[in-house]
């Protein structure tokens, strides 16, 4: 079955751009990548950090001596 709609003509996929316009989006969509990269990174640092806090809590059940002594109780 043949399809002689050309839907495409109908759309702004094939409509002519500006090469201004080009340019201008490629540097929306560099500016759109750094800020995801700096947004990452954050989430990175805080997986990190959150991650040391949970090891030392692991690390205090695991020995509650240690912390008993260190309170005067043992």
């Amino acid at each position: 079955m043949k399809d002689d709609s050309k839907w495409w003509e109908k759309t702004d996929i094939c409509a002519p751009s500006e090469d201004g316009d080009l340019v201008n989006q490629v540097a929306m969509l560099k500016k759109e990548i750094e800020e995801l990269k700096a947004a990452l990174a954050r989430a990175k640092e805080d997986h990190q950090y959150d991650n040391l806090v949970h090891q030392k809590e692991l690390e205090s059940l695991r020995n509650p001596i240690h912390d008993l002594r260190k309170k005067g109780l043992m």
